[in-house]
């Protein structure tokens, strides 16, 4: 962020410009805050789905982690 010019020396023109700027820049980071909680909202709600269709037990319960972890590290061949 930089720091704010010496305002003494700015013209009243200037300075609604300036002003005009730094409005226009905090209503960019406003929307860009309002995505990002969307998102954020979005993501969050999924979550829930998810833990209460599997009533809070971890999705990996049903996965096979050892041979899982042995493909993903190039031991193993995958299950045909």
């Amino acid at each position: 962020m930089e720091p704010l010019p010496d305002l003494a020396t700015l013209s009243d023109d200037d300075l609604k410009k300036l002003i005009d700027e730094l409005t226009r820049e905090e209503q960019e980071v406003s929307y860009r805050r309002r995505l990002l909680h969307g998102k954020i909202d979005i993501l969050r709600a999924e979550l829930v789905a998810r833990l209460q269709k599997t009533e809070g037990r971890s999705v990996l319960e049903s996965v096979d982690v050892d041979s899982l972890t042995a493909i993903l590290t190039g031991k193993a061949s995958p299950p045909a």
